[in-house]
């Protein structure tokens, strides 16, 4: 199935106001009757998570919200992973939900909400110890996929002009899909003490990391990927033929795709290079606490180094209204893109992520931009506002970019409305979507999408762990 959107049109439902430009379907279920698959149907679960979803149900006083947070933070582990143990080693394969392939991304943010609760359950901590395996084998597979299969399954993009092979579903370039990897691993680590996934195939698959990266500085030529698809959706190929559009080398590393799994119109993604700034720094201390290897901390220290003075060159752009402010995209050539995809790594998500912090003068300007009719893909509607993605077109926001604004905000009542806006989107089905019609929410794409549910369970927990009272009360 082709990560291209698909409208669900949910069953009619009649309307009532509730705040002025705000309307909400009035045909919710009395009961909020849980939608998760009967325990015998669930693909794994966790004592610790089922905890949790028993303490926040007694903690969450709005019925709907608790509801939303029972049937999505689980959701990753209820339907979406493939858990086994191969050569005596944790073996976890991830899917997305509706597609049944493996994005390096998506299962890294999929499982990240469950990190903090892996010391209270160690068969949860078994499970992302596979999560991390897997993705070991995937890189080296091949480090330029985005997305892989359960075996050498082939693809229904094998006819794109790329190189592929059967174990891949999609080979989009997308400088994201090795960081989330790092991410995960150093979380886990950090967390759990545990570094029995960071063996010799780790360490191979680390150093392929940082050569990748380095190939896509395109210092010396233009590196060995190139992508083609015959397709009528502009942003599912690639110009250039098959390099995408020039750029200066600079210090920046391309990203052919973004994290929308679209084509980027300037290849140095912005988000994507702060996040591999991280990154780079994080598997630098991995390095020489478990790898004891000093040389290649100092490789990927450098790299960082590189690629964060070049940001601090080429990332800042001034904005005729908002100010010196974060750029999406740039190509070493002085051309900048103004706009916010909301996938994760954005520019919205740069605290998340550890990029930058909320307070940062530049971020705030860039978030006002974010939020502003100037940002070509920000929508408001009767039932919200928020950012959206070319991957869904017009008038299609995403739950997605309302978490991260709710997760990054520093505001209560910024807090309270983007939970409102959330449980006024559902669609009566209990969870998030891709996105949905800024008009009608019952009008939205992807109906099983595990990142966004767990996502807003992760939401949730956070605003308990900092801002408890906001959950006292109905939303």
């Amino acid at each position: 199935m082709n990560r291209k959107t698909f409208l669900y049109q949910s069953g009619a439902a009649s309307l009532s106001l509730l705040t002025p430009g705000i309307l909400k379907a009035t045909t919710l279920p009395p009961d909020f009757t849980s939608k998760r698959p009967p325990l015998a149907d669930r693909r794994f679960t966790s004592t610790a998570v089922e905890a949790t979803i028993v303490k926040m149900k007694k903690v969450i006083k709005d019925p709907e919200v608790a509801w939303l947070f029972e049937n999505c933070f689980p959701n990753t582990l209820d339907t979406t992973v493939f858990f086994k143990m191969i050569d005596g080693r944790p073996d976890t394969f991830v899917i997305t939900g509706d597609i049944h392939a493996m994005w390096l991304r998506d299962s890294s943010a999929q499982v990240w909400p469950y990190l903090p609760l892996m010391n209270e359950d160690k068969k949860l901590q078994q499970l992302i110890a596979g999560v991390i395996n897997r993705q070991t084998k995937c890189i080296l597979i091949d480090p330029y996929a985005n997305a892989f299969n359960d075996g050498q399954t082939g693809s229904e993009w094998d006819k794109d002009i790329t190189t592929m092979k059967p174990e891949l579903h999609e080979r989009k370039w997308e400088v994201d899909s090795l960081c989330y990897p790092i991410r995960l691993a150093y979380s886990y680590w950090k967390r759990t003490g545990d570094i029995s996934p960071f063996d010799a195939n780790w360490k191979e698959a680390m150093e392929l990391v940082v050569k990748t990266f380095k190939q896509q500085q395109r210092k010396h030529n233009r590196g060995p990927y190139t992508f083609g698809r015959v397709t009528s959706w502009s942003t599912d190929t690639v110009p250039g033929n098959g390099y995408g559009n020039p750029i200066k080398p600079v210090g920046l590393i391309v990203s052919i795709f973004r994290p929308s799994d679209d084509a980027t119109i300037f290849p140095f993604l912005i988000p994507s290079n702060f996040f591999a700034v991280v990154s780079l720094r994080q598997l630098a201390i991995m390095s020489v606490k478990i790898l004891k290897d000093e040389n290649f901390a100092a490789e990927c220290n450098a790299l960082a180094n590189e690629v964060d003075e070049a940001l601090k060159k080429y990332a800042t752009a001034h904005h005729l209204q908002f100010g010196e402010m974060y750029a999406y995209e740039v190509d070493g050539f002085g051309n900048q893109l103004f706009m916010d995809d909301s996938n994760v790594p954005s520019l919205f998500s740069m605290p998340y992520l550890d990029e930058a912090t909320a307070k940062d003068p530049v971020y705030q300007n860039t978030r006002r931009f974010i939020l502003s009719d100037k940002n070509p893909y920000f929508f408001k509607g009767k039932y919200g506002e928020g950012s959206g993605s070319p991957h869904t077109l017009g008038d299609m926001i995403w739950p997605m970019s309302i978490i991260l604004r709710a997760i990054t905000s520093t505001s209560d009542n910024e807090i309270k409305s983007c939970l409102k806006m959330l449980k006024n989107t559902n669609a009566n089905t209990g969870f998030m979507h891709e996105s949905f019609n800024k008009d009608d929410p019952e009008k939205f794409t992807r109906k099983w999408f595990a990142w966004a549910n767990t996502l807003f369970g992760e939401m949730i927990l956070k605003v308990y762990h900092e801002r408890s009272y906001i959950l006292s009360k109905e939303i």
